[in-house]
Parts: C-alpha cells; structure tokens; sequence
C-alpha cells in the first residue's frame, strides 16, 4: 500500500513541478490546427468514397 502511496505522490509532484504546460494562446493555435488537419482529411476521405462509389456504379452497371 506504500509503494501506491508514493506513486501517487511523485505523481502529482511530477505534473504540478516538472512537467512545462503550453501557454493558452499556444492551446489554441495548436487545436485550430488539428481542427483544420482533420476537416481536410475528412474531405478527402470523402473525395475519395464518392470517387470510387460512382467507379463502382459505373461498373456495375456495365
């Protein structure tokens, strides 16, 4: 029961000493960025689906 005791210890220590946190204007910076890397992977997956959804079609079809 000690050893978790003093996990949890050093834990906290570490995150609240050691550790350096961004500032929040570079949070924010950094989220936009994700949001716009995912919005430009979600539309060429989507690019992608509706390309080979009408090759599909097209083939069927034949």
């Amino acid at each position: 029961m000690r050893k978790l005791i003093n996990y949890f210890k050093e834990s906290y220590t570490e995150m609240t000493k050691k550790v350096s946190w961004p500032t929040w204007s570079k949070l924010q910076s950094s989220a936009i960025v994700v949001m716009v890397a995912s919005v430009i992977f979600a539309i060429v997956i989507f690019a992608m689906d509706f390309a080979f959804q009408n090759l599909m079609t097209a083939i069927y079809t034949l």
